[in-house]
């Protein structure tokens, strides 16, 4: 396996909300994705860009140790080629998601538009 190459964890959850001690947790566990540099892509599917297999890793035992007990809460760890395959039907993407990716050079623009 190579190791250099950019990995994506890919985090599906569905935790209750029925109750005040389920709300709380699970704006606790959204607010530790947030801080450990997730992306939200849908409601309750979160994505975060790792440098290698092991960094991959490594992040997954952070997840397992963050997660609240009850719910459902699953994640795959895909190659950076295999989540760009992923097709967006309506063609959609947030800020974050447009420049999280493994390109070294990010293009701002804005900068000499005459518009």
């Amino acid at each position: 396996m190579i190791k250099n190459r950019f990995m994506r964890m890919i985090l599906f959850f569905d935790l209750p909300v029925t109750t005040p001690q389920g709300r709380r947790e699970y704006t606790r566990f959204v607010k530790y994705l947030d801080s450990d540099g997730f992306i939200r892509i849908q409601e309750s599917v979160f994505c975060k860009l790792c440098i290698n297999i092991d960094s991959a890793k490594t992040l997954s035992k952070r997840v397992i140790r963050e997660c609240p007990d009850d719910g459902d809460i699953r994640f795959i760890i895909v190659s950076e080629k295999q989540y760009q395959s992923i097709t967006n039907v309506n063609d959609t993407y947030s800020l974050q998601e447009s420049i999280t990716t493994d390109d070294r050079c990010i293009t701002i623009g804005g900068m000499n538009d005459d518009n």
